[in-house]
């Protein structure tokens, strides 16, 4: 899959997800080194980067209307610098995300922390797909236990990953492939509460928490209203959820 950046997010609407285990390319021993250099630059900039395991994007392509294939491979972090690096290609990334409803018709948006890889983007819950442990697969339902593992981590919100369905897929202008899940609605009171919750208990262990802020959108227009840059992806998932509205509580 190209690096190359495409017009526009790539939208799919999607039900069922076949998973295939693949291998990422090998690097020249050149391309290694570069790659370690732009590396350790970019965490002397920012100390908080971590090289831990995730899973990038091998392959993708439609089944039939309801089915995607997905083919990944084990990396780590390290490996989307290549973007960075003159004449070698990074596989594109490839994560989670939790559309989080309100009963009052709109859905919540996150803002990254000044010490995450995008500082004060707006996007859904969520974060990168890990590998599969030993005796482990990635599959559908591991894929549900990443996102509501995120969704706790980051707003509070502690949903059983059975009751996460996945609603649709991205690909965003480099080629990331976001796997969007939706979750049951809950009232915005209990979710700003939620929400100040981890960010006191983030800071009570010295810490600060991923996300700063939450606010919520009821559509693709108000996202002008947000303080900062927004990711993609956000755009179509909105139309998509506007077209579709989903009843309070479902």
């Amino acid at each position: 899959m190209s690096d190359t950046p495409r017009p526009g997010p790539e939208l799919y609407e999607v039900s069922c997800l076949r998973l295939a285990e693949g291998a990422a390319p090998a690097l020249s021993p050149d391309v290694e080194a570069a790659r370690d250099r732009v590396w350790e630059s970019t965490v002397r900039g920012n100390p908080a980067m971590f090289d831990g395991p995730v899973v990038a994007c091998v392959e993708l392509q439609r089944v039939d209307p309801d089915t995607l294939f997905l083919r990944w491979a084990a990396v780590t972090y390290r490996h989307r610098v290549l973007r960075r690096v003159p004449g070698a290609e990074a596989l594109p990334s490839l994560f989670v995300n939790v559309v989080q409803p309100t009963h009052e018709g709109r859905v919540l948006m996150g803002r990254m922390s000044s010490w995450t890889a995008t500082p004060g983007r707006w996007q859904f819950p969520g974060g990168a797909v890990e590998p599969p442990g030993a005796d482990e697969v990635l599959d559908e339902p591991s894929l549900c236990g990443q996102a509501a593992r995120e969704l706790v981590e980051e707003i509070g919100v502690d949903v059983e990953p059975k009751r996460l369905r996945l609603w649709a897929a991205t690909r965003g202008a480099r080629g990331s492939v976001g796997l969007t899940h939706l979750a049951p609605s809950r009232p915005e009171a209990e979710l700003r509460e939620r929400f100040t919750a981890v960010v006191a208990a983030e800071g009570a262990a010295g810490r600060d928490a991923e996300l700063d802020a939450i606010d919520f959108v009821r559509s693709p227009d108000e996202l002008a209203d947000l303080a900062g840059p927004h990711v993609d992806y956000l755009d179509p998932l909105l139309r998509r959820y506007a077209r579709a509205p989903h009843r309070p509580g479902s």
